[in-house]
């Protein structure tokens, strides 16, 4: 057979046909048959025995998985597939196995519309904590079409690690306040944000700040503004990434609330950071993070102990007190220890509860609450 296939009487389709293996296999047997002609050894050169099939037949629970998986609409891709495996049963599995068990089993998905590969990165930082990427993604993450949440999300420039992601009804600054306050204190503090020119962040007055500019400068986290969208690609790239797997995952755990659904994201992620190979930096973030710590690329800072943080990242407007001596909170008008006319600072926290300072917050001094009331 390989002989003809030399001589050029048949191709390699033909003849990987007629074998009843892949032309990859057939290729593979012909460069060790060119190797033996080489060495006078054609005449009796024979291919060494497969050794036969001894894969272990997939678990019931892992097929009853794939098949739910697969199922819903829309389907879960190959690779997201093959992910949620090794995490719910810690079997490792090839999405090329995955994708062959579907079409035997008319589970593949239509890829007819299928996206576009996106580009790889074209530059990164060399420490990690020194260039965080953050943005904001509406979508139809739970797969209701009225309904767009928005997911606030972090990467780490250099390792490709997501510090933090979270779904929340709205981008707004109580959402921002929130989702960069919790992130800061588990995670630590990086050097810059990498951020578009979203009112949020930017303002066309010189030398002005916008209050969540001035809560991040509070702690000394300066701001980068990325001119287009495709120049924070690695933001973008996550988008999508979880663009591809949520709305379908929601789908067949029939997830209909950002309450069920922030949970499971969270497991998602570190599952992501911890077990997925990033197909640009060819390992896990966490091992790119672990490594880059032990050679000494590593300025992410501790969250500090402040006694101003909750103030900080509060939504804080000014007031004047009344010439009842009394402020506005709620549908109430509740009394301070102030003269009436004096500016006091009102500090909306993200559960609801409000607090009353005496003054904004300032480096190096303690703040003085004059009231606090609980949702």
């Amino acid at each position: 057979m390989l002989k003809r296939f030399r001589d050029r009487f048949i191709s390699a389709a033909q003849g990987a046909d007629e074998l009843q293996i892949s032309q990859r296999h057939f290729y593979s047997l012909r460069h060790r048959y060119l190797r033996a002609a080489a060495a006078r050894l054609a005449r009796s050169w024979s291919p060494k025995p497969s050794g036969g099939n001894h894969r272990k037949p997939w678990p019931a629970f892992v097929i009853a998985l794939l098949k739910k998986l697969l199922s819903a609409r829309p389907p879960l891709s190959y690779s997201f597939a093959a992910s949620e495996v090794l995490r719910r049963h810690d079997l490792k599995l090839d999405r090329a196995s995955i994708r062959r068990w579907a079409l035997k089993n008319n589970l593949a998905p239509d890829t007819t519309h299928k996206k576009k590969p996106q580009p790889v990165r074209r530059w990164q930082v060399q420490n990690v904590g020194q260039l965080w990427q953050y943005d904001a993604s509406p979508h139809r993450w739970l797969g209701t079409q009225n309904y767009q949440p928005t997911l606030l999300q972090l990467i780490d420039d250099h390792s490709r690690v997501l510090p933090g992601a979270k779904l929340y009804d709205r981008e707004n600054l109580p959402a921002h306040l929130d989702f960069l306050s919790h992130t800061f204190a588990a995670v630590g503090l990086p050097l810059c944000l990498y951020v578009d020119y979203h009112s949020f962040f930017f303002t066309h007055t010189p030398d002005a700040l916008t209050q969540l500019g001035s809560a991040l400068k509070f702690y000394e986290v300066s701001l980068r503004y990325a001119p287009t969208p495709q120049a924070k690609g690695k933001i973008e790239r996550a988008h999508h990434f979880w663009q591809n797997r949520l709305p379908a995952l929601f789908a067949a755990e029939k997830i209909s609330t950002l309450e069920k659904a922030n949970p499971l994201l969270e497991e998602l992620r570190r599952h992501h950071n911890a077990k997925e190979i990033h197909r640009e930096i060819k390992t896990t973030p966490q091992a790119a993070w672990d490594l880059a710590k032990k050679e000494g690329r590593f300025v992410l800072r501790p969250p500090p102990k402040c006694p101003w943080w909750p103030y900080v990242w509060s939504v804080r407007t000014h007031l004047k007190v009344g010439s009842d001596g009394r402020v506005p909170i709620g549908s109430q008008r509740l009394r301070l220890e102030q003269q009436p006319g004096a500016k006091v600072i009102r500090c909306q926290h993200w559960n609801g509860d409000v607090s009353i300072l005496l003054a904004p917050p300032v480096q190096g001094k303690l703040p003085k609450v004059l009231l606090h009331c609980t949702a």
